[in-house]
């Protein structure tokens, strides 16, 4: 999640567990702890697939942060006890603070390495966009109540009405998409169509339109369903570039990307150029993570021995408003086809919708 919904998250746990001895310095503190784990940015790890893929590691496990946790607690105590609360009240709003940075982040799309160093695939339950107002309003009104009136009173229980409406919210947010899920799923089965995957998200800024996208062979389908919608999703094809995939198969940063990214890529030939996108993010045409992997030369496709990323268009307004228009009338048109700028030359023929 963006940083200012994870500072006013740890505000919010601070303010609610301590605030009432710490007063205002809760919410000071709970902000700067909880905005810690993603201080992992300013590494520099070599190239841009590095940069992505060893982002969300060490600094978000679990088990790196419950042990920070208890060093911090140890600090504390030793050198700046308090005799209003006891160690273990400490350690848990510590714990809670650092955490629940990762656990949030694994809430959307992105992918966050709960348990390094194992190497599972980053979990991504790709159920809150990045940044979503309605996850973050309750948590910035409890620290603007608790800037506003201190929290030793009868201030100490909006930080907890405001966690429980946010957890709240969030837990509506997976169903969405589950509901979304099931749709597609229903009319790829009316269709015939075997998917390899599915992967759902929610578009921009909202959790009522949701983004499906579906792996099928050398092709893949988006489609875009919502609460409202009463018509099935219409599935949109394009392709996939699966005939070039063969030319990374030794490269060991292609291997790490399939990895971080569960496979949800697509690769293109442009100007003599082997761009892999992820899928996962963003939006058609507005992808925000796409590499130049490799290049053609001498008959054959080189390994680019520094992957860069490319610059990324983040799209018009109007095409946001287009979005949320879509979420109240379903009948709105979305071309998601025309928005794909980066495929115009490579498009084929057959591509379309189903």
């Amino acid at each position: 999640m963006d940083s200012i919904t994870q500072a006013v998250l740890g505000a919010t746990i601070q303010g609610a567990l301590l605030g009432r001895w710490q007063g205002r310095k809760a919410l000071l503190y709970g902000a700067m702890l909880a905005t810690l784990p993603d201080l992992d940015v300013v590494i520099d790890y070599g190239d841009a697939v590095a940069d992505m893929t060893y982002h969300r590691g060490f600094s978000h496990s679990l088990f790196v942060l419950s042990g920070l946790a208890l060093l911090l607690t140890w600090l504390a105590r030793r050198y700046r006890p308090h005799p209003g609360y006891s160690s273990q009240r400490l350690l848990l709003t510590l714990w809670l603070v650092l955490i629940t940075h990762p656990l949030l982040d694994a809430f959307t799309s992105y992918g966050t390495q709960l348990f390094w160093p194992l190497m599972p695939t980053p979990t991504a339950w790709s159920s809150i966009f990045i940044i979503d107002p309605l996850y973050t309003l309750p948590l910035i009104v409890a620290v603007l109540v608790g800037l506003s009136g201190g929290l030793r009173e009868r201030y100490t229980r909006v930080p907890a009405i405001a966690l429980a409406l946010s957890t709240l919210y969030l837990g509506s947010t997976l169903a969405g998409k589950y509901m979304a899920e099931q749709r597609v799923e229903r009319e790829l089965a009316r269709q015939g169509i075997q998917a390899e995957r599915l992967f759902v998200t929610p578009t921009p800024f909202n959790s009522l339109l949701w983004r499906v996208i579906v792996l099928d062979g050398e092709h893949y389908y988006e489609a875009l369903t919502g609460w409202f919608d009463s018509a099935p999703p219409q599935l949109q094809r394009l392709p996939l570039g699966t005939e070039l995939r063969p030319a990374l198969a030794d490269a060991p940063m292609h291997q790490r990307l399939a990895w971080f990214t569960g496979g949800m890529l697509r690769y293109d030939q442009i100007d003599g150029r082997l761009i892999v996108t992820d899928l996962r993010l963003g939006m058609t045409g507005y992808h925000p993570f796409r590499f130049d992997f490799a290049h053609w030369q001498e008959g054959r496709w080189q390994v680019n021995q520094h992957i860069d990323r490319l610059p990324f268009a983040r799209g018009e307004p109007e095409q946001l408003l287009l979005l949320l228009r879509r979420i109240w009338q379903p009948q709105t048109e979305v071309p998601l086809l025309a928005w794909a700028s980066e495929l115009k030359r490579t498009l084929p023929a057959e591509t379309g919708s189903r």
